[in-house]
């Protein structure tokens, strides 16, 4: 059973925490999320142990350096570069038991640690996960971080849209009880995306409580191009099928709107090559749909919403593509190669 603390009594209760951070390929970003870490001014003992995968941009080089600064970082090795496996890795190698999950990618805010202990305990939760807030530098990357937030873009997630505190089905990256991790035998090595919301699944399956707080918010940097974006969110939508087929029932009703638009857009096609014009429609609908989302997106340049109507084809298309692929014939080992190759350092 997970330890409880309740109350004001859990604002004092500060035990000590391991971050687990798997890294691949991400020199242009590691050093950014571990000074996120470091300077989080959590009351209690803290480290910060780097799982690196077999990298090919220098990412080790800038870890190594790392650890050799601050001795609150420990690196270990994850020859096959999985994050399931580097999040096993790390937890194994833990010696604390509050674990926590930041990918290299992302920087957590201020106070992400304490009040994300706080909560832990506070509601006697086996996880807690907060707002993935994705932002960007560059005009393509600052429309598909606004994609990830808006209902017509992503979906209706809490992590991504905020909302109100509670039970949640999934958690962005997570703040664990290490028992109620390992209880439940932590990362499925099968599974490449999705992870997140197979373990929480199967945490909740066991009495655990899966918690959303929209105080907590980690910043995420979404990829930076179209060519990565698609890569991405192929694999991502090939092992939501793949997830969904072996459990539909507790699949979402919302993982089933982008492949219905992919099966509407070619049906649409093939009657168009046998000349019936009626075919054009559900590809002007959806464009349609998809301008006016630009078109009334709000913060955004003109540069970025132009580059938002790219991204939210790019996203739906392929994620709704690879969705009926994993759906039909499992994911089979497919991994999103989008990081494998380095981006620069404004994406």
């Amino acid at each position: 059973m997970a330890a409880k603390a309740t109350g004001i009594k859990a604002k004092k209760f500060t035990p000590a925490v391991s971050v687990v951070m798997p890294v691949l390929n991400e020199a242009n970003h590691l050093s950014a999320a571990v000074d996120s870490i470091l300077a989080q001014e959590y009351s209690g003992e803290l480290e910060l142990i780097l799982v690196l995968g077999p990298s090919t941009d220098g990412t080790n080089d800038v870890a190594a350096k790392i650890a050799k600064a601050d001795k609150r970082v420990r690196l270990i090795d994850n020859p096959r570069g999985l994050t399931t496996v580097g999040m096993n890795l790390g937890v194994k190698a833990a010696k604390h038991t509050v674990i926590v999950r930041i990918d290299a990618h992302s920087e957590p805010t201020p106070g992400y640690l304490q009040r994300g202990v706080e909560i832990l305990f506070e509601q006697g939760a086996a996880e807690v996960g907060g707002i993935m807030d994705a932002q960007g530098r560059s005009a393509f990357q600052t429309a598909v971080a606004f994609a990830y937030k808006s209902r017509f873009g992503i979906g209706g997630g809490a992590y991504h849209l905020g909302g109100e505190a509670g039970e949640a089905e999934s958690a962005y990256l997570g703040i664990f009880q290490r028992q109620s991790f390992e209880a439940v035998g932590g990362y499925d090595e099968s599974i490449v995306r999705g992870e997140d919301w197979d373990l929480a699944q199967r945490i909740k399956a066991s009495g655990g409580k899966v918690w959303f707080s929209p105080e907590l918010r980690v910043i995420y940097w979404p990829r930076g191009r179209v060519s990565k974006l698609v890569r991405q969110f192929f694999s991502t939508g090939v092992w939501r099928g793949d997830l969904t087929r072996r459990d539909p029932a507790r699949a979402s009703r919302r993982y089933f709107v982008p492949p219905l638009a992919v099966v509407a857009i070619a049906a649409g096609i093939v009657l168009l090559a046998f000349g019936l014009n009626v075919g054009v429609i559900p590809a002007t609908a959806y464009l349609m749909v998809v301008a006016l989302v630009a078109a009334t997106a709000s913060g955004l340049s003109l540069k970025a919403r132009v580059a938002l109507v790219v991204a939210l084809v790019v996203m739906h298309m392929s994620w709704g593509w690879g969705f009926l692929v994993g759906y039909a014939r499992g994911a089979r080992g497919t991994i999103d190669r989008s990081r494998v190759t380095n981006e620069k350092a404004t994406e």
